[in-house]
């Protein structure tokens, strides 16, 4: 065992914060030890402390550069929406790539992001987060049903109204009339496990304000609460547009904060602009055993 020294940037989008490490020089940490390594940097109290690690490194396809994020617990995510926005100030900020616009290859394909500036430093971010699909093959979920639009899913004992979709990851979306009555910690983990997921999913809970704006609350799959989750906010302004509750351009309320999701229809496919801000809280080195 050996003693790496890992420079990192800790950042955040509306509380949902990230530890994000360059890769772009050299690969730091080998494959097989980054989901330990992620574990040990999230351990809040312990550690730096973070919903998950963000991982930057030269494009392999047909992208400017790609993004890996792994969930607090090792397990690696196919995409992020408030991480996207942090690795895209991160690459501009430290010179990676000076562009307005970026394509970013994930694991749930090419996203672009296009930023706007305060005093030469990336203020927010506005990112195509591509077409959702509600085919239940493609979220994936294990139900008869080939689309699972505001069905009945039993949850321990009870029928849930939900909607199932993925923008790249899996999400059900539930509307309730009052978001912060929602008792989070035993209905998120037992969504985000149920049988019905074999991949697990992000569990959001939807408030309607109006048909312009939602207050809605979040289990995020391999992180537990968090304070915001932009492919989450994705989801609930998709879902809720498809089911004629909310229109095209709606204004999300997270406890950390809002986010602008703007919706579009493609192909007869619904996909959506995300908007929010990305913020460094700091830099760091740590020493770990690798």
């Amino acid at each position: 065992m050996s003693k790496v020294n890992i420079l990192f940037s800790k950042m955040h989008g509306l509380g949902n914060d990230y530890v994000v490490i360059d890769e772009i020089e050299s690969e730091c940490i080998s494959e097989d030890k980054k989901s330990e390594l992620v574990v040990e940097l999230c351990r809040r109290g312990f550690s730096v402390g973070a919903d998950g690690v963000i991982f930057v490194a030269p494009a392999t396809g047909e992208g400017d550069i790609k993004f890996s994020i792994f969930n607090a617990d090792g397990s690696e995510a196919e995409m992020c929406g408030n991480g996207i926005r942090c690795f895209s100030k991160f690459v501009y900020d430290n010179g990676i790539i000076r562009k307005e616009k970026i394509d970013v290859e994930t694991l749930a394909g090419i996203k672009t992001v296009e930023m706007t500036f305060s005093n030469g430093k990336v203020e927010s971010c506005r990112a195509n987060m591509g077409k959702a699909t509600f085919k239940t093959s493609e979220i994936p979920m294990d139900v008869a049903e080939d689309e699972f639009v505001d069905k009945l899913l039993k949850v321990e004992g009870q029928p849930m109204q939900m909607t199932a979709l993925s923008v790249g990851n899996p999400h059900a979306v539930i509307f309730v009339d009052d978001a912060g009555e929602i008792d989070l910690d035993k209905w998120g983990p037992a969504i985000e496990n149920h049988p019905s997921f074999p991949q697990r999913t992000n569990v959001h809970f939807v408030e309607v304000v109006s048909t312009k704006e939602i207050i809605m609350t979040t289990w995020e799959r391999g992180a537990g609460p968090t304070l915001a989750c932009g492919t989450g906010a994705t989801s609930c302004v998709i879902a809720g547009n498809k089911l004629e509750k909310l229109a095209e351009s709606v204004l999300v309320h997270l406890p950390g904060g809002e986010l602008q999701i703007d919706v579009y229809s493609e192909e007869n496919e619904l996909g959506a602009f995300m908007e929010g801000d990305a913020v460094l809280v700091f830099d760091g080195i740590m020493v770990m055993d690798v």
